[in-house]
């Protein structure tokens, strides 16, 4: 069973907080190079930004994204320490339950969620209202597309293995059920968004998407003992997107093939679309592939008394 994978005797929830705080600190570290290149342009043009967004327009998209993104990969780095050093286990162990990670879960989350966003995509642009453009550059988005497909995975990845992996088991050593490790990564995998300059456009009900999604991403953990599908379905909605539509208005701006010239609205398509439709359909489908039952006890239930008195017991 994934979640009690990292119920062990020594993994007092103290080592968890002490791990973030190490894994944060890492991740600021990886900044740096994107802090120095914000400074050396605020004092050649003799302005300092004031939010996220300020920061990101400073620097080309390009160089932006993959100073941004830098940060990750020492997030990564100090995921891997932390897990195998300070709670002596191994990163199967916050990956799946499986006796090895199933790559073919995550190809086929990736492929199913691409499909979805470029035929949506494409659908928007030629019977939309006009406002996704074709903004198509070759060479910046040659360069776009090495970076993107390099770094934007590893972002996912982390962002996977510490909220959905190393945080999901975390909980449940403080709260030994599976309703309270989901709900609290959930909303702490939200909240972290607050800083997008989306949340400033639209309003905090933007925040109904990125916990719904926590939320979402989460369920299709604990049902399928796992984080393949998860890994595969963030990876494909970052990069994907990335790669396809940026606008003037999200964190992610980007040299993508189109551009979205409407204005800011936190409407149904941008919020409750996915998340009260799309999210759910896609949870449909791959509880019919996987076979994917007992949905209250594996979302909601006590954690296995049996595997944690074994876990117990071999230490």
């Amino acid at each position: 069973m994934f979640i009690e994978q990292g119920i062990k005797p020594e993994n007092k929830f103290w080592k968890y907080l002490l791990g973030s705080l190490f894994i944060f600190i890492a991740s600021q570290i990886g900044s740096l190079p994107l802090v120095i290149a914000v400074g050396i342009k605020s004092f050649k043009n003799g302005e300092m930004p004031t939010n996220t967004d300020d920061i990101i327009k400073m620097l080309d998209p390009n160089l932006s994204l993959f100073l941004m993104l830098l940060m990750f990969v020492f997030g990564l780095i100090a995921l891997y320490f932390v897990v195998k050093k300070l709670h002596n286990q191994t990163i199967l162990s916050v990956t799946t339950s499986r006796k090895k990670v199933d790559w073919s879960r995550i190809f086929f989350s990736f492929s199913l969620w691409a499909i979805i966003t470029i035929v949506s995509t494409l659908i928007a642009f030629y019977y939309g209202d006009g406002k996704l453009i074709l903004d198509f550059n070759p060479e910046k988005f040659a360069v776009l597309a090495v970076i993107a497909i390099v770094l934007l995975p590893i972002q996912t990845t982390t962002e996977e293995y510490i909220f959905r992996g190393y945080l999901m088991q975390g909980f449940a050593n403080l709260e030994r059920n599976r309703w309270f490790p989901l709900l609290m990564t959930s909303v702490i995998f939200g909240t972290m968004h607050i800083l997008n300059p989306e949340v400033s456009e639209l309003g905090n009900i933007v925040l109904v998407y990125y916990i719904g999604t926590g939320l979402f991403l989460g369920i299709m953990t604990l049902m399928d003992e796992g984080m393949e599908l998860a890994l595969g379905f963030h990876a494909a909605n970052n990069l994907i997107g990335a790669l396809l539509v940026s606008t003037d208005w999200t964190v992610l701006k980007t040299y993508a093939i189109f551009k979205d010239t409407a204005e800011p609205s936190a409407g149904f398509e941008t919020i409750f679309l996915p998340v009260f439709i799309m999210f759910p359909i896609i949870l449909f489908i791959f509880s019919k592939k996987y076979k994917w039952n007992n949905w209250k006890d594996k979302l909601t239930g006590n954690l296995n008394t049996f595997t944690l008195k074994k876990a117990y017991k071999n230490d």
